[in-house]
């Protein structure tokens, strides 16, 4: 029997009809998992006009895993799907960022009060100042994306020490709607990394040191300037600006 080559495989491929269903559905997973990498990091563009056809080729699958992951996505606010003019990248109004942060506001200042009146493990602390440090080196290079992962990492990390399913439910569409916003900023605002990473530090010291009162303020005054950031841009002085772009954050412990 000759051996299987690319064009003739002895396999079905995982997206055709005979392949197992276990098959297809990794193969949508991965179809949606990359199309939102490409959307929130602006590898896909607002301007970009697509088809499913030219997304199938760029991703190395069939159209229908890209359908079903495109569907998930319009669902979910990112893209529009149009028939008549392909499929465009979704921004957010001005409107839908107040309404996100209204969210987030209404829920993360809970999370981080309540997990400061838990112990937190040896590891969940390492875990959570490790981020801090990747925080800051990113800042330091400069390296938005990075600084943005890391950022939504955080405090996807400290709703996850909650262990609220549902709570992750609404937070994780947040995060997921606000990162290409978020990203742009900070491509555009490079010393608001450097805020970020103090203003991070400070929850995570309030949290690991039991200020329940404190962690839910910051927490609160954290997303109201990234709300005003993200809808207003950075009110700040230039040399207000300038001055703490300059600063290093503290991590918990840590000390001016």
């Amino acid at each position: 029997m000759p051996r299987p080559t690319r064009h003739q495989s002895s396999a079905a491929p995982p997206d055709s009809p005979a392949a197992p269903p276990a098959s297809r559905l990794l193969l949508k997973e991965r179809a949606y998992r990359d199309l939102k990498e490409l959307i929130q990091t602006g590898e896909i563009t607002q301007e970009s006009l697509l088809s499913e056809r030219q997304l199938a080729e760029l991703l190395g699958m069939s159209k229908t895993p890209i359908r079903a992951a495109l569907e998930n996505l319009e669902t979910q606010g990112l893209v529009t799907v149009s028939p008549q003019r392909g499929i465009l990248v979704r921004d957010l109004s001005a409107r839908e960022v107040a309404e996100l942060f209204d969210v987030r506001s209404a829920v993360e200042p809970f999370v981080v009060g309540r997990l400061a009146r838990r112990s937190v493990t040896p590891a969940q602390r390492d875990a959570l100042a490790e981020n801090l440090r990747r925080q800051q080196a990113a800042a330091d290079a400069e390296d938005a994306l990075a600084a943005t992962r890391l950022d939504i990492a955080l405090h996807r990390s400290l709703a996850e020490l909650l262990e609220n399913r549902e709570m992750m439910v609404w937070l994780e569409r947040c995060f997921d709607r606000l990162h290409r916003s978020v990203l742009r900023v900070n491509r555009s605002a490079p010393g608001r990394l450097f805020e970020s990473c103090r203003e991070h530090a400070g929850i995570v010291a309030a949290v690991l040191e039991g200020r329940p009162e404190d962690a839910a303020r910051l927490m609160t005054e954290h997303l109201g300037f990234g709300r005003r950031f993200l809808l207003v841009g950075d009110t700040a002085s230039g040399d207000d600006r300038d001055r703490n772009s300059k600063r290093p954050p503290l991590l918990p412990g840590g000390s001016e």
